[in-house]
Formats: structure tokens, C-alpha cells, sequence
């Protein structure tokens, strides 16, 4: 049976209305034009509104049978004969037994195939395991994607292809898994690769200049002379005085300023001693020459070579090197720097005071640790270089040892992935497998349901019981009669003659709706009478007298008896009326019987009833449910439109008038003239257009003409109308109709 019904995009619907909690039974009223007829045609074929859906319950869809005005066309107004209506026979108990078990193994098999079709589910609405399935894949998915997001800065080259699509990066790291067998490499190595190997256009990159020169400059730093204290001779006169003072390198600096003074002393320039010349040039002789002049050599030296190795330093530094830690060598650079600078003053002090020992210091610690941050740039170079000359295969290389980190960094989610999906494959197959062989199995059983039927069923019957009621009813100037032998019907005169197109319209619809209530209970072919169907009667009565309007109540009532004790193969009624009186009667529910019927399949059950009412509105048809019946009688359904908060303004003024004939004309007698006389002014005017239309028996277009059609126009007949029974004296019946909303 039907569970929910969306109307929507077709006729009138311009916005979506639904009907859910639909039950076994579905009353509907409306006014005509209201939108029901539309309902019934959904109902009949959803597929064919593509705007509309039908949700069936467990997904097990039933043949729709409906009556109304496009049926009566169909089979009453268009040429030929009637198409018979197959029934089952009653006179072979043993066949109809076959046929009813045939039926519920069918039954079975679709139950079975629901029930498995529930559990599958559908992974659009993630439902079932197969909702289970798309939760998996989704949740994995994001897992996937959270991975490209921390990465993609670094490692986007890697990810080509992939990058701008989830579900297309999930499927790279899936395959990945079968066929990656690169070796794993920390983050920190593969985004130092990467910086190069996926780096734009990398170019070749020259070798870093060496400081292989600084040897020298160790070498110099052992001169023996450095610790030797250079002083003159010790057997000359003036020897002693000089050691004993201590100042050899005051006396030979003294020296040069008495060649210029003499013979006085340049510091007294008292007349210095005879002899004083001979004795300097006696004690400052060749070797203290010698010795000093190569500390000078030493010092002008190591000058040279620090200017060369500044240089050097230098050029390094100027060079920036890519691959050179440029911090960790600026610091080398600065302490050699330093050092050099320190031991020039040390040399220039040696040579000012070449008695004074001195020692240099070392710069062989500081010029190892510097030229070991250039061989470490030159290795970086030549990988750098040699991955340049075989980019192509290095990028490849390197793509697959960055995924081989992806996939070693998500193995605990592929292992629940893989663990999860082969679960629920295995669970899905095997479904899969069970709808199929049901689905086989119930395709067996039907057609042998239809040999059964085949064998089992007449148009004969449908003949009997149509004349039978048709004469019961008081129609006897017209019968149904069997063509020949071929499965259709005619309609006949006693004299034989056709009938079809001279019957009434209250005829012509009477036999119609015989003709719909015993389809419903076969087929229109030798199989399907076996067949669940939902059955919609759409204003059955609108051209019938009365007494035919309580025979069809009545017999649309015993459709619902069937349905109560299992008998038939009916199993949701949609009932739409305009009639107030039908839809009372229909709806009238008779006393529960106690156990089952004959021909029933058991005990009997409780049919539930779904009540609603479409209204119209501006913005189109409305819907509204109700739990139990809101319609009452006409006149109480007019004053309701009245006690309604937002009135219709297509229908609200032709309510009122209704209501005010209905009162006033037809129960009260009240003359009209009398009543518009105890106004005045505008309000005078007001209320001869709403008693116009009473007094004339139809409603013009110039009854309206003072008053523009908007929300002011309805506030002011509104108020005119209450005022009409308060001053006839009849404010009491006002008040009491709207205090029943």
C-alpha cells in the first residue's frame, strides 16, 4: 500500500502538498476544482508525474484501479464493446484452493524479497548495508582527503591527478595499497627531495669554492721564531747593562735615534761615551740581523695568507649557496675572522719586540669546521645535480615513496576499511543472491498463478452480478449481454438493440461504477484477478439521484468488509467527494463482527482511516489532515470556511452568500429588501452585493463593481455580514456557528 504521496508541478499543484501516514482506508472532500481529480490521476500512475512519488510500503508496489471521469471515457464514451472482466469461477472449490495457495506463495516470495531488499537498503538514502557501504566509503573517503590536505603544499606533484577530487584520490591510495613497493622514508627526507626533485625546472648548481689554501697559513703558525727571545751579543761591554735592565728592544730602537744625534745621546744629549757606537754595532750583530728580520718575514707572511683566506671566506659568503648552512658558516666566518685579526697583533708585537716569545692561535679547529660545511654543501650539489640530470625518473621515484608515507601513515584505517567492506560485500552478495532466487522463484510462481487463473476464470459471472443488481436497483430497461464468445460486453435493450448510447447520465454512471466494482475484483484478462491492488473511487455519484448515491455508499462499504476479513485483493481505498451526504454515508463505519467470515482468510481486524480535506488558495491546492472526520454538513462546512482564520478570497463572498440564502431565504423566508434597508451609505452597498446574487439566483460580475477585490474589501463584507444577523435579531446563531470552531 501507498504510505506517502507528494503532489507537486501538475495542474493546479504549483507547491509541493503531501499526504503521509496514508492508512487502509483515505477519505478526501473538497469543493469542485478544488484539486481531487488530480490526486486520483497521481494515484493511479505516479510514474507518469515526474514531479509527484508514491513511497510504498516495504517497497512493494500494487496495481492502482481508478474510477473516474477519464474511466467513464474511456470505457462508455469511445466506440466498440465493453472489455470483459474475468472472475474466478466458484463451481471448482479445488482450483480456487490452488489458485489461493499459488497467491500466497507469491505473497511469501514478495514479502521475502522486501524483507531483503529492506536489509539491503539503498545507499542513496543510507539505508541497509548498502547504506552501511556508502557511510564506509564516505567516512574512508574524508579520511583520505585529510591526508592531501596536510601534504598538497609539498607533495601536490606527487598527487596529480587527483588533487581536486575525493573520491578520485580514495581510489589512487586503494590502488596504491596493491601495487606500491617503495621503501619508507621519514617526512623530513621526502620534503628535502621534493624541494628539489618536484621543484620548478631545476637547474644544475655549481660546486662550492674550496678552501684548500689554508695549509699555509697552519704551517705558519709553528715558526720557531715566534718563541725565540732575539737579543744581541753577550760578550760585548755594554751586554751586561742591557740584560741586566732588560730593555734590548728599548736600546735597539734607541739605536737608529744616536746614528742621527751623535755623539750626543739622544735622549739626555749629554756627549755620549767613546766607544758607544762600536759596542751597539758589536752587540746588535748578523744574527740578531737575521733573527729579526725574519720575524718580519713571518709577520709579512701571514699577512698575505690571511688576506688570501679573508678572501676566500668571503667570496663563499657572497656566493649564498643553496645547499651551504649559510648561518653555521657566517659563525665560522666570524670566529676565523677574529682569530686572524688577533694573531697579526701578535706578530706585529713580535716584531716591535723581538725579545718578547709569542704564540699565535690555532686556527685549524675553526678552518676544519668551516671547510666541512663546504664539503657537506658539495655532496648535497652533486646528489643535487645528479637527480637533475635523471629528473624523470627521480620525480617517479619519489611519488611513490610519498605515497608509500601515506599509506604507511593510514595502515590502521585501510586495515578497518578493507576488514569492514569485505564484511559488508560478503552480506551484500549474499543478498543479492537470496532477491535474485526469490525473484526467480516468484516469476515461477506467477506464472503458474496465471495458468491456474487462466484455467479458473469467466467473464460469465460478471454478466449475472451486474444484471442481478442492476435489476435489484429498479434498473430493468437495459441489461449487459456476453459478445459471442469473444471476452466483451454490450449493453442491449429488451428488443436486443444497443443500449450504450441512449442510457441516461445517471444510467450511464450507475452501470460505470458496477462495471469499476467488479474489475476490482477480476481482470480485465484471463490472469490478474490474483493480483493486490489499491482502488480509488473519485466522486462516484456526481450524476446520480439519491437512492443510487446510498446503493454505491453501500457498496464501496463492503469493499471495505472485505478488506476487514481478508477476503479479496484489495488493500488501500482512496475515497474523493464533493458530496457532503456521500461522504457521510461512506464514511459511516458499521459495528465490528467477531472472528472471521466465510470465504475470509481469518480473524477480523481494524481498518485504519485517514480523513482530509483540500481546499483551495491563491498559491493553489491545499491539503489537510485530519484524524477524524471534519465534515459534518454542508451548511456547518460553509460556516467553517467563515470561523477560518485566512479566508479564501476566490470563495470567501459566494460563502457568504450561501450561508445567508441557506438561513435567511430557504429556512427563514426573510425578505432581502427589508434587510438591506436597515443600512445605510456604503455598508447599504456592501450588503446588496452580498444578497444580489440570492435574490437573482446567480452571481455578476458587476454585483462587485464598488469594491476592489483585496484583503480591505473581505474585512468589510465580513463585518456587513455579521451585522445582517445581528440587526434581523438573529446574533445568537451567528455566535454560536463561529464558536464551534
Amino acid at each position: 500500500m501507498i504510505e506517502t504521496l507528494e503532489i507537486d508541478q501538475v495542474a493546479t499543484y504549483a507547491n509541493r502538498q503531501t499526504m503521509d501516514r496514508l492508512k487502509d482506508i483515505n477519505f478526501v472532500f473538497g469543493t469542485n476544482g478544488a484539486g481531487k481529480t488530480t490526486i486520483g490521476r497521481v494515484l493511479g500512475a505516479p510514474l507518469k508525474h515526474p514531479h509527484c512519488a508514491a513511497s510504498w510500503r516495504n517497497g512493494i508496489e500494487m496495481q492502482p484501479l481508478v474510477y473516474n471521469r477519464d474511466f467513464v471515457y474511456a470505457n462508455f464514451s469511445a466506440d466498440g464493446d465493453l472489455k470483459g472482466i474475468f472472475t474466478l469461477g466458484e463451481k471448482d472449490i479445488a482450483n480456487e484452493l490452488a489458485i489461493a495457495e499459488k497467491k500466497a506463495e507469491v505473497d511469501r516470495y514478495e514479502k521475502d524479497i522486501a524483507q531483503c531488499v529492506k536489509t539491503l537498503g539503498d545507499a542513496g538514502q543510507k539505508q541497509g548495508k548498502l547504506g552501511e557501504l556508502a557511510n564506509l566509503e564516505a567516512d574512508f573517503k574524508e579520511r583520505c582527503w585529510e591526508r592531501k590536505r596536510k601534504h598538497d603544499d609539498v607533495f601536490s606533484e606527487a598527487f596529480s591527478g587527483v588533487r581536486g577530487d575525493a573520491a578520485r584520490f580514495k581510489e589512487r591510495v586503494l590502488a596504491q595499497s596493491q601495487s606500491n613497493n617503495a621503501e619508507s622514508q621519514t617526512l623530513e627526507f621526502l620534503t628535502e627531495r621534493a624541494s628539489t626533485v618536484f621543484a620548478e625546472a631545476p637547474q644544475p648548481q655549481d660546486m662550492v669554492p674550496s678552501l684548500a689554501a689554508y695549509g699555509g697559513i697552519l704551517a705558519l703558525e709553528d715558526t720557531p721564531i715566534l718563541a725565540k727571545k732575539v737579543v744581541g751579543k753577550d760578550d760585548v761591554d755594554i751586554a751586561e747593562m742591557i740584560h741586566r735592565l732588560g730593555h734590548s728592544d728599548w736600546v735597539k730602537a734607541g739605536q737608529s735615534l744616536y746614528e742621527r744625534s751623535a755623539p750626543n745621546c739622544p735622549f739626555c744629549q749629554q756627549v755620549a761615551p767613546e766607544g758607544l757606537t762600536a759596542s751597539l754595532e758589536s752587540y746588535f750583530d748578523e744574527t740578531f740581523e737575521q733573527d729579526t728580520k725574519a720575524i718580519a718575514e713571518l709577520h709579512d707572511a701571514y699577512d698575505r695568507e690571511t688576506k688570501s683566506l679573508l678572501s676566500a671566506l668571503q667570496r663563499v659568503a657572497d656566493l649564498a649557496p643553496p645547499f651551504l648552512d649559510g648561518a653555521a658558516f657566517a659563525r665560522e666566518q666570524a670566529t676565523i675572522e677574529a682569530m686572524l685579526q688577533a694573531n697579526l697583533l701578535v706578530l706585529a708585537n713580535k716584531r716591535k719586540e723581538p725579545s718578547s716569545p709569542q704564540k699565535l692561535e690555532s686556527l685549524a679547529e675553526p678552518l676544519v669546521a668551516a671547510s666541512g660545511l663546504i664539503e657537506a654543501a658539495n655532496a648535497k650539489v652533486a646528489e643535487h645535480n645528479r637527480i637533475v640530470d635523471g629528473i624523470g625518473g627521480e620525480k617517479t621515484k619519489l611519488t611513490a615513496q610519498v605515497w608509500r608515507h601515506i599509506l604507511d601513515d593510514m595502515k590502521a584505517d585501510l586495515g578497518a576499511y578493507s576488514g569492514k567492506k569485505k564484511g559488508l560485500g560478503l552480506a551484500i552478495l549474499s543478498l543479492q543472491g537470496q532477491i535474485e532466487a526469490a525473484e526467480a522463484a516468484k516469476a515461477k510462481a506467477q506464472r503458474e498463478l496465471r495458468e491456474l487463473e487462466k484455467s479458473a476464470t469467466t467473464v460469465q459471472p460478471t454478466v449475472d452480478a451486474i444484471n442481478d443488481l442492476l435489476k435489484s436497483f429498479g434498473f430493468k430497461t437495459f441489461a449487459l449481454a456476453k459478445v459471442g464468445d469473444q471476452p466483451h460486453y454490450k449493453l442491449v435493450r429488451h428488443d436486443g438493440k444497443d443500449a450504450k448510447h441512449s442510457l441516461s447520465e445517471g444510467e450511464k454512471s450507475f452501470v460505470t461504477f458496477l462495471y469499476f466494482y467488479h474489475l476490482i475484483k477480476g481482470s480485465e484478462s484471463e490472469s490478474g484477478a490474483a493480483r493486490d491492488r489499491i482502488v480509488v473511487f473519485d466522486d462516484p455519484v456526481s450524476s446520480m439521484d439519491s437512492d443510487v448515491l446510498f446503493i454505491v455508499s453501500s457498496l464501496i462499504r463492503a469493499v471495505f468488509d472485505d478488506m476487514r476479513i481478508g477476503r479479496g485483493y484489495v488493500k488501500q481505498v482512496f475515497v474523493l467527494t464533493h458530496n457532503v451526504y456521500f461522504h457521510k454515508e461512506v464514511c459511516f463505519a458499521s459495528p465490528q463482527r467477531k472472528g472471521g467470515a466465510k470465504g475470509g482468510k481469518g480473524a477480523e481486524r481494524n481498518l485504519g482511516r485517514t480523513f482530509w480535506v483540500v481546499r483551495k488558495s491563491l498559491a493553489g491546492p491545499r491539503l489537510e489532515r485530519f484524524d477524524d472526520n471534519p465534515i459534518k454538513t454542508s451548511y456547518d462546512l460553509l460556516w467553517d470556511e467563515i470561523r477560518r482564520g485566512e479566508k479564501n478570497p476566490l470563495t470567501i463572498q459566494n460563502t457568504m452568500r450561501r450561508i445567508l440564502e441557506h438561513y435567511f431565504k430557504i429556512l427563514g423566508g426573510v425578505d432581502f429588501d427589508d434587510l438591506c434597508e436597515k443600512f445605510e451609505g456604503r455598508e447599504k452597498l456592501v450588503c446588496r452585493s452580498l444578497l444580489s446574487w440570492v435574490n437573482d439566483g446567480s452571481h455578476y460580475s458587476h454585483d462587485d463593481a464598488h469594491f476592489a477585490f483585496g484583503q480591505d474589501a473581505i474585512d468589510d463584507q465580513l463585518a456587513i455580514f455579521k451585522k445582517i444577523f445581528e440587526r434581523s435579531e438573529h446574533l445568537p446563531h451567528y455566535d454560536m456557528m463561529m464558536a464551534k470552531g
